[in-house]
């Protein structure tokens, strides 16, 4: 169904997130409006120099001191101009900078408070083009279109009453093509407005489209799918040529149209006016100064279609904005937050119950766990098992639908966010390395950590001898998503980025997936001699490497199975045996290849 266009009233209500950031900057506001008003004062006097000059030719009054007077009067009137148009530039324009910046730190800010279900749901390329596209538009609005709106209304009102005070009939005529220009116009910016914001989705979808290119151009080329690719990007982008044509159409119809009004108010001018001024009504002067003042008015005219232009573009992508920033995260710092100094490890989990969004079975049913601070503790089972979910309840990535968690007593619910992950190294399935040398990779923002700490983290990691084959070592810049690193070395970067902050309690889940066994099962060697005394949670599929672990739950369909230490577990004969044999005998034929 055709989304019916917004009224004018609702156009400017999508701005009202921004009242902060005028009531904020008023007075620069004030100042540059100021000089904007007297920019159009002094423009308003031009046609009046001009009309003296004028009449005193037609009088043959004028001397060659009277005229270089009245050229000194434009000269210094033009200088004025240029000195207070240069003002409120700066203060104006600069305002609306400052608008994009605020609008585009308060819209980064929300977006890191919001749960990982809204980026499930949400494209990246989406919010790349809400973060660019439609804050340079609503930069637009709130700078040129305040400017041009004040501009537009103060000196097409001041204009129209010096047209009256030379002559009254004569601007009731020239005027008359205006009513038809406010009817048009509204007709218009009706369809802009559709238009516009079809305009700002279309684009949100190229971006993801070219996004996702890039992003996935190593898989593209080793399936060699470059045409499949290209095709996909051209289709994309003649869909929103398509769409910009459709809003061009409009915009093709809108200023001309203005134009073609307002010099038919010219020719009527120039007819009627001339007659006056040979029959003696109106002095010449009188009649060079009412066709300036017209002129002047023509850019009220067009600044309004150019204002209507920006506020409709700004009040859409106003809209796709508020979109985002009318988001509500599903998972909050709690009203009443208890003050933790600092996380000591121990977990306790009672009647646990998750459902994934769509799904109807559970993805965790009735869990109760007790994994005491100091203990290393690891989770097993199939693919599928629930193991990432319950990671996940604890550092409240999700909130189960019921059940608790508890760290050190307290609810997790009622722990800050920021000091539960402060004190929890979770190492994810999914790695991610950001462009950017291996040292702040690491270091993640983090300072005061020494070099020999450093170290000894890298070598816990298993990275420490890769790293110092590279010819800069640590000051190795990394590509787009580690890409000059290997999956296993990527891994075991994203593990010494856990370690060095030290936590109480440290998640590594399934984190070393792309490196062979044993070097797994040196690795995590490794990192549990550097974390005795302190909480370690391990997922791995590989069973073989986890037996260092004190207790081991075997997870089924969202359902705790099975516990125990390894040896225990053995003798039950149940899914960790299976899983265990079945784990020996890929071992065993990798090593026969």
């Amino acid at each position: 169904m055709k989304k019916s266009p917004l009224p004018l009233i609702e156009t400017f209500r999508n701005f009202l997130p921004l009242k902060a950031y005028f009531v904020q900057n008023r007075w620069p506001i004030a100042l540059g409006l100021m000089c904007l008003l007297i920019v159009d004062f002094l423009q308003l006097l031009i046609p009046l120099v001009i009309k003296k000059a004028i009449d005193l030719l037609t009088l043959k009054t004028a001397t060659t001191q009277l005229l270089i007077q009245q050229g000194l009067i434009i000269l210094g009137l033009a200088f004025m101009i240029a000195v207070f148009r240069y003002v409120w530039r700066y203060f104006l324009l600069g305002h609306s900078r400052k608008v994009e910046e605020r609008l585009r730190n308060r819209i980064y800010g929300h977006l890191q408070t919001l749960s990982l279900s809204f980026y499930q749901k949400t494209k990246t390329g989406d919010l790349m083009a809400r973060a660019i596209n439609d804050i340079n538009a609503i930069r637009m609005a709130t700078g040129m279109g305040l400017v041009a709106l004040t501009d537009g209304l103060v000196l097409g009102i001041a204009a129209i009453g010096f047209m009256l005070s030379i002559n009254v009939r004569l601007t009731l005529i020239a005027l008359i093509p205006a009513p038809i220009i406010m009817v048009l116009t509204r007709i218009l910016t009706r369809r802009m407005s559709t238009g516009f914001e079809n305009v700002q989705k279309t684009f949100s979808d190229v971006t993801e489209r070219a996004r996702e290119v890039f992003a996935g151009i190593r898989v593209i080329k080793a399936y060699n799918r470059e045409s499949w690719a290209h095709q996909n990007i051209a289709a994309e982008g003649q869909r929103y040529i398509s769409v910009n044509l459709g809003l061009a159409k409009t915009l093709a119809l809108f200023f001309p149209m203005m134009v073609i009004f307002t010099n038919i108010g010219l020719a009527i001018v120039i007819w009627l006016g001339g007659r006056l001024t040979i029959l003696g009504h109106i002095t010449t002067g009188d009649f060079v100064a009412f066709i300036s003042y017209l002129n002047l008015l023509t850019w009220p005219i067009m600044a309004m279609g150019w204002v209507t232009n920006l506020v409709q573009r700004g009040s859409a992508s106003m809209r796709r904005i508020n979109g985002i920033l009318d988001e509500i995260p599903e998972i909050t710092d709690p009203e009443q937050p208890v003050h933790i100094p600092q996380i000591k490890g121990k977990i306790e989990i009672e009647g646990l119950y998750f459902t994934h969004p769509g799904q109807s079975f559970y993805g965790l049913k009735d869990i109760d766990l007790k994994i005491e601070a100091g203990e290393t503790f690891a989770v097993v089972g199939r693919v599928g098992a629930g193991k990432t979910t319950l990671l996940n309840s604890i550092v409240r990535l999700l909130d189960a639908q019921a059940g608790t968690v508890s760290v050190d007593g307290w609810d997790v619910r009622q722990i800050p966010l920021q000091t539960l992950r402060k004190d929890i190294g979770f190492v994810t399935q999914e790695v991610f390395i950001f462009s950017d040398t291996i040292r702040n990779n690491v270091l993640f923002g983090r300072t005061g950590i020494s070099q020999d700490y450093l170290t000894t983290v890298l070598h816990a990691a298993g990275i420490i001898e890769d790293i110092e084959n590279l010819e800069k070592g640590l000051d190795t810049f990394l590509g787009e998503r580690g890409i000059t690193l290997s999956g296993g070395q990527r891994q075991r970067l994203t593990i010494a980025r856990a370690l060095i902050q030290d936590p109480p309690i440290l998640i590594l889940d399934d984190a070393l997936s792309m490196v062979d066994t044993r070097t797994e099962e040196k690795i995590l060697n490794q990192i549990l001699t550097l974390r005795q005394n302190k909480t370690n949670l391990i997922v791995s599929h590989r069973i073989s490497t986890i037996r260092r672990a004190e207790r081991i739950a075997v997870l089924d369909r969202g359902e705790l199975v099975e516990l125990g230490t390894h040896e225990t577990l053995l003798e039950t004969g149940g899914i960790y045996t299976t899983l265990y044999e079945k784990q020996i005998i890929a071992e065993a034929l990798e090593g026969g290849v």
